[in-house]
């Protein structure tokens, strides 16, 4: 006979709330716990502190009580996909067959630059993503990864980061969707979208405010005011839980204005339950509720950080059960813990697993296999290459030597990145991530350098010289004379500069890999004035994690591109930039700096965080704007209309205009909107990005742009706290880039100042006629 919880055509509540009663409370403490098989296997770190809180024990059922989680099968170790699908199906028939309710785990895996697993697609970074300004193309990039993780039996991917970036020296800058709060909205809700279209939980992180940290030092305090807070570091993720339908949401590290996010119910229950309904889970960041008790010291015992982590709102502790398991049991029988919290979050759990099958009675762990398992087919391919292509920003080109003349005879490649696939890849992708604690194993995935993809990109006659130059961090010039030599001898030097994704100091960019300042890495400053100095056209590439200080070059090297961190297919989407197959068409989702030092500095500032006009001897001004990218071709703005210049506080707006392509040659601009209040109740940004639109458009041709815009999406927090909507003039603006305003126009806001709730407009619709 089948049990009620069993049952599919049952409820779904209703079958969680019998099996809820079912359970002894150790059993409904299992399924808020997690477990690591295969940690004891890794020699290295690939989370923080694992070495010092993983059990180094291989994993067995050892208990009747269950699992909620199973930690990361498939991006422990390098594993061939197939016989991961076996090992995984293994692990959750062990539980079916030696637990007292048979109920199998929630399988999660890391999953931002691709599903983090050996032979799969490494997609390009985050920072890549947002260059593209294409929501559409991250969701279809999504969709695959969600595919290939469903096929192999994961549930849940621990992404997309909603972090808005406020310090480029962060080294998860790479992780992000940049600095703009509505750039990483809209982009990480299509994330959202697509991962949870294929059936895996899409887990939003770190809840809340966790790049903005003190001096960019990861898990440093975060001293940040509320309105900023509210305004700026929010509305990510409410976007993605209202309009991307998240199910999951993963605390922050860090504490801000001296409150750790995974202790704060304000921010967990509170906000996250009460105001934005959310119905979802809460996972703890790996070992972040033991942080309570060993780095924020909030906590004398693991009982105690546990029931505070608990209490505050955090449903599932990952990635092993710390203090949740038996420490939680004796605090709940000694009375010192409700059972109705645990209740509380077991009953979300187990609506999480019915959601996905897991309870079901016909569920099976085994994954039909009849045909080898391709974690990286041709069409992840292919939306790796679209992706890697419409990222790469092209900053400067005064001499027009981009594309590469078709007679160019001789090419120098020069520096760190020229020739190491690796370079292209981020911290969480499996080759940087993984592989370095396992030597001896190949990446698993074809992915050429820039130099092997720029001898198959350019004709057989041209002759491509090579030299490293010197290494990425470390202070080494000894290569430095004989890289100079190559460029003396070629038509065009390629500077292939940036950085190496690593993972808590063995990097440049990822976890843990903070910046001093904005200087490149190690002596590749030293390289690139050396092969300035040559006299031959240099080309300056610069591929990495996050934007370094590239001002020293304007105007001197004859061309600058910007990739960040394109991935497998980088190698060959560079190439076909420089080649001019592919008109490059990214832009900034950060600034460029013009000088390593001077931060924290972002385009969205109030008038204060500007060129004060001599009130400081320190100008902040990028040496290239939020939103910049220039294209092989030419575009034109005209004909800006607004359907009326006056609206109600609570109306809307539509605002188009007529975009050109005045070159040659096909291309894709992205036309952005921006506002301004010149005046307003409190100090607000000089100019912030309120809508965009990537149009493809053929030579000559011309298309109008409408956004419709409504005022919620002028909405800020007030003195009182409140967000709201006030009266006044609007600077509206449309152009190429925050620094490129080509059309303007005024808007006049009617009628009293209005409250704009949890269900405000979140996002600007566009229309392209």
């Amino acid at each position: 006979m089948t049990t009620p919880w069993a049952d599919p055509a049952r409820r779904r509540d209703d079958r969680v709330e019998a099996l809820l009663a079912e359970m002894t409370l150790e059993e409904k403490l299992a399924q808020l716990g997690s477990a690591w098989p295969d940690v004891a296997r890794v020699s290295g770190n690939v989370a923080p502190m694992q070495d010092v809180f993983a059990r180094h024990a291989e994993f067995s059922v050892a208990s009747k009580d269950g699992l909620g989680h199973l930690t990361r099968p498939f991006g422990t170790k390098p594993v061939e996909p197939a016989d991961g699908v076996h090992r995984l199906a293994s692990l959750q028939r062990e539980l079916m067959e030696n637990t007292r309710l048979g109920i199998p785990a929630i399988a999660h895996e890391e999953c931002l630059t691709g599903f983090t697993a050996y032979r799969a697609t490494v997609f390009p970074t985050a920072l890549a993503w947002a260059a593209t300004f294409n929501p559409g193309l991250v969701e279809r990039m999504a969709g695959a990864i969600g595919t290939s993780m469903r096929s192999v039996g994961v549930h849940q991917g621990l992404s997309p980061v909603l972090d808005v970036v406020r310090d480029y020296r962060w080294g998860r800058v790479e992780e992000t969707l940049g600095e703009d709060p509505y750039l990483v909205a809209t982009t990480g809700t299509a994330y959202v979208r697509g991962l949870e279209g294929a059936g895996i939980i899409a887990t939003l992180k770190h809840f809340a405010g966790y790049s903005a940290s003190k001096g960019a030092r990861n898990h440093a305090p975060v001293s940040m005011g509320p309105r900023e807070f509210a305004d700026v570091i929010l509305p990510p993720f409410e976007t993605a839980i209202r309009d991307g339908g998240a199910r999951s949401v993963m605390n922050s590290y860090a504490d801000v204005d001296g409150v750790p996010a995974g202790a704060d119910e304000g921010l967990l229950t509170r906000l996250l339950r009460e105001d934005w309904d959310f119905g979802g889970t809460v996972v703890s960041d790996y070992w972040s509720v033991a942080f309570l008790r060993t780095m924020h010291r909030i906590a004398a015992t693991d009982a105690e950080a546990g029931a505070r982590a608990l209490t505050a709102g955090i449903d599932v502790e990952l990635p092993d059960a710390l203090c949740y398991g038996e420490p939680l049991a004796e605090l709940v029988r000694s009375g010192a813990l409700s059972e109705d919290l645990v209740d509380r979050a077991a009953r979300r759990v187990l609506r999480q697993k019915a959601e996905l099958g897991l309870l079901d009675a016909d569920f099976t762990p085994e994954i039909p296999t009849g045909e080898p398992v391709d974690l990286d087919p041709p069409a992840h391919r292919g939306i790796a290459r679209e992706l890697a292509e419409q990222s790469i920003v092209l900053l400067d080109n005064r001499e027009g030597i981009l594309p590469l003349a078709p007679e160019t005879a001789s090419v120098a490649v020069i520096g760190p990145c020229a020739d190491d696939p690796n370079a292209f890849f981020g911290c969480y992708t499996f080759p940087n991530h993984v592989l370095p604690h396992h030597p001896g194993h190949d990446n698993g995935i074809e992915a050429p350098s820039l130099l092997e993809a720029l001898v198959a990109e350019l004709p057989p006659t041209a002759r491509i010289a090579h030299a490293q130059g010197c290494p990425v961090k470390d202070i080494d010039r000894t290569r430095i004379d004989a890289a100079v030599e190559e460029a003396r001898q070629a038509d065009v030097c390629i500077a292939v500069v940036g950085d190496r994704a690593g993972l808590f100091g063995l990097g440049t960019s990822g976890e843990g890999c903070d910046a001093e300042d904005l200087a490149l890495p190690g002596v590749q400053g030293e390289l690139v004035e050396a092969l300035l100095a040559t006299g031959t056209p240099v080309v300056l590439l610069a591929v990495s994690g996050r934007p370094y200080a590239l001002g020293a070059y304007t105007g001197r090297a004859a061309a600058v591109v910007q990739a960040f961190f394109p991935g497998e297919e980088g190698g060959p989407a560079l190439a076909g930039v420089l080649s001019g197959r592919v008109n490059p068409s990214g832009k900034l989702p950060v600034q460029i700096p013009r000088t390593p030092g001077g931060q924290p500095a972002t385009y969205l500032h109030a008038p204060l965080g500007g060129n004060t006009q001599g009130v400081s001897n320190l100008d902040p001004t990028p040496a290239h704007p939020f939103g910049h990218g220039l294209s092989y071709t030419s575009f034109a703005y005209d004909a800006l209309e607004l359907s009326a210049e006056r609206i109600a506080t609570d109306g809307e707006v539509e605002i188009s205009c007529l975009v050109r392509n005045t070159g040659d040659r096909a291309g894709d601009e992205v036309v952005q909107l921006y506002t301004a209040a010149p005046v307003a109740r409190l100090p607000r940004p000089v100019t912030q990005l309120t809508g965009f639109a990537r149009v493809r458009l053929a030579p000559g041709e011309q298309r109008r742009v409408t956004f419709r815009l409504h005022t919620d999406r002028l909405a800020y927090t007030g003195l009182d706290m409140q967000r709201c909507v006030e009266p006044g003039e609007i600077t509206v603006m449309v152009g190429g880039s925050s620094a490129d305003v080509r059309l303007t126009a005024t808007l006049h806001l009617t009628g009293p100042v209005r409250r704009a709730g949890h269900d405000r407009v979140l996002q600007t619709p566009v229309r392209i006629d």
